[in-house]
């Protein structure tokens, strides 16, 4: 069967049919105009969604915290208001009357990786995306480790530093506010502030500007340092990285020789490998919540 998938983002609403393969058919994006809010998305959603026929059953990948048992929001950061608490699962379903499930969207890109990206070859393996935030996501048997609420795997949140000013909080030694793509960008605009994302940054670090490689090689240490730390937790056999910045090979390359020098000796054998799928991780993730039980 067809499996109609959705990948809800603050920036993009991804939608496809999806094959029992996980091929994509008929895929299209969408600005998500999150900033509007949680109802007017799923508004959007739906509207998009409608377009669509020869599916029997709906898959959505979604940012925010889910909650497993119903597929409602358990919680959502600012970048999406109020959508915290939206029930997502049961809105599409009392308005297509088709079958729903709902999953965060990094355990989905992890899903899809398990089903048939990087982690095919892996009964166990941990996912980390890198963008905005740092994402993450725990694979055991083939499956998500969700933990006691259904959260775990929240590897953004990791402490990374002493808090030693008096006007910080526990949020600024997070491992996303060092590792992200954002923190990356961030201090490479006190040299370069025309720099605004990721991929204008590796065009000059491709050019060789000096000043860049070395601030790379500090935010490569941070993030080796929190890959190092979920290696000693997990011990497992591969950790997969993705987001936009990871698909560029000879940086995972790198990434994973600097986090090798963290590691203790009977720790190495662990696997450091790019994610496959790209930005269609979600959907194929999403997706395979159903075909995976076919």
């Amino acid at each position: 069967m067809n499996v109609l998938a959705c990948d809800i983002g603050g920036t993009r609403i991804k939608l496809g049919l999806c094959s029992p393969l996980g091929e994509i058919f008929e895929y299209q994006e969408y600005a998500a105009e999150a900033q509007k809010g949680g109802t007017y998305l799923i508004e959007r959603v739906i509207e998009y969604m409608s377009a669509y026929n020869g599916y029997e059953a709906i898959s959505v990948s979604t940012a925010g915290q889910v909650n497993p048992a119903d597929g409602s929001i358990r919680y959502a950061n600012p970048n999406i208001p109020n959508y915290t608490g939206v029930q997502v699962k049961d809105i599409i379903q009392q308005r297509f009357h088709k079958p729903v499930k709902v999953e965060n969207d990094v355990n989905a890109a992890a899903l899809g990786e398990a089903w048939i990206g990087a982690g095919r070859s892996f009964e166990d393996f941990i996912c980390l995306t890198f963008g905005t935030g740092v994402g993450g996501a725990i694979v055991m048997q083939g499956d998500i480790y969700k933990g006691l609420h259904g959260n775990a795997g929240e590897f953004g949140h990791m402490l990374m530093y002493p808090v030693t000013s008096t006007e910080a909080t526990k949020w600024d030694s997070m491992y996303e506010n060092y590792a992200s793509t954002t923190a990356l960008v961030k201090k490479a605009q006190a040299t370069y502030p025309e720099i605004t994302n990721g991929k204008e940054l590796f065009a000059k670090i491709n050019e060789r500007e000096g000043a860049l490689l070395s601030l790379l090689q500090s935010w490569e240490l941070d993030v080796s340092r929190g890959i190092a730390t979920l290696i000693h937790i997990f011990n497992p056999p591969a950790v997969i990285v993705g987001g936009g910045i990871m698909e560029q090979e000879w940086l995972v390359g790198r990434i994973a020789n600097c986090t090798k020098g963290l590691l203790l000796d009977s720790f190495t054998h662990t696997q450091i490998i790019p994610a496959r799928l790209g930005n269609k991780a979600g959907l194929i993730g999403a997706a395979s919540l159903f075909h995976r039980n076919i």
